[in-house]
């Protein structure tokens, strides 16, 4: 495994941000790390990658323990942390070149070079960090975790701050880079997740509530489908609540519904035969797929 994680715990005063977490990342995986604010990412990120120091547990990253040997640890791993850290007085070129020498590369400008080219940075890489917007900041940031290529990526909220443009730029680089790396990859942007992951750890409140392929996560959550209708006339509420199999209904106007049942092909016969009894005509029927935004919000909301 290149990323090896065992009961890791942290804790600041009475407060477990992390509660004996465990899980792995095999080569070539590309893991979206997701929960919502507070629920113990960033800090599970800092401690993978040394920043921080655990109070429990164990953290091996391609066999070697991060506690035990930091420094070895530390040159397989790029790291791109949440709030990136640059020196705004310096040129893009400049600092990637003293970032090179902190991992004593010695090909130094055709490694600049590469990680220029691949972040897309060649339009900006002559202005001063600081004078960059957001976005190409951003870029910097990435360009540095990948210019030692590293066999272990660490990226918390690597698009943030772009344009839709760029965020496909930089999912098309994180893919490309998964295929022979392993990337642990923090992001809010649910979609953005879905389309490039292949795993998903769901952590919330400091534990890991899910621990899985996307699709097994799909197939798990299969008892609980929705269908969206919408009626041409207004239907009072109640009516559609006494359908068989359908535990919830939300109404989104009117006349038109969001049904939550554990047998959508039952309620589609039910809703035909409904509009007949009551003289309704049906405009739109038709089932949401079951996405990860969807299991993320059953896995985290509190009921």
């Amino acid at each position: 495994m290149s990323i090896e994680i065992r009961g890791l715990t942290k804790i600041y005063g009475t407060q477990k941000a992390v509660n004996e977490i465990s899980f792995s990342v095999e080569k070539g995986t590309i893991l979206g790390f997701l929960g919502p604010n507070g629920a113990g990412k960033s800090t599970t990120m800092k401690i993978i990658t040394g920043y921080l120091t655990a109070d429990a547990g164990s953290v091996k990253v391609c066999g070697i323990d991060i506690a035990r040997d930091p420094l070895s640890a530390k040159k397989k791993i790029g790291y791109l942390p949440e709030a990136n850290p640059l020196y705004y007085e310096m040129y893009v070129k400049e600092y990637l070149g003293f970032i090179a020498g902190v991992h004593g590369l010695k090909q130094v400008n055709q490694s600049i070079s590469n990680v220029i080219e691949l972040t897309g940075l060649g339009p900006e890489s002559h202005k001063k960090t600081g004078q960059l917007s957001k976005g190409y900041k951003q870029r910097v940031g990435l360009a540095a975790a990948l210019i030692h290529d590293p066999e272990v990526l660490v990226l918390d909220e690597p698009t943030s701050g772009l344009d839709p443009n760029q965020i496909v730029e930089i999912r098309n680089v994180i893919r490309l880079q998964g295929a022979n790396k392993t990337l642990l990859f923090s992001s809010h942007i649910l979609q953005e997740v879905e389309a490039i992951c292949d795993k998903v750890v769901v952590i919330n409140k400091g534990n890991i509530v899910a621990n899985d392929r996307l699709v097994n996560l799909q197939e798990e959550q299969n008892d609980r489908h929705i269908l969206q209708i919408q009626f041409n006339e207004t239907v009072e509420v109640e009516v559609l609540e006494r359908l068989q199999t359908v535990f919830q209904v939300d109404q989104l106007s009117g006349s038109a519904f969001r049904l939550h049942t554990s047998n959508p092909e039952l309620v589609r016969k039910h809703l035909l035969n409904l509009a007949v009894a009551y003289n309704l005509q049906i405009v739109s029927l038709q089932s949401e797929k079951n996405s990860l935004e969807k299991i993320f919000r059953s896995l985290t909301t509190v009921v």
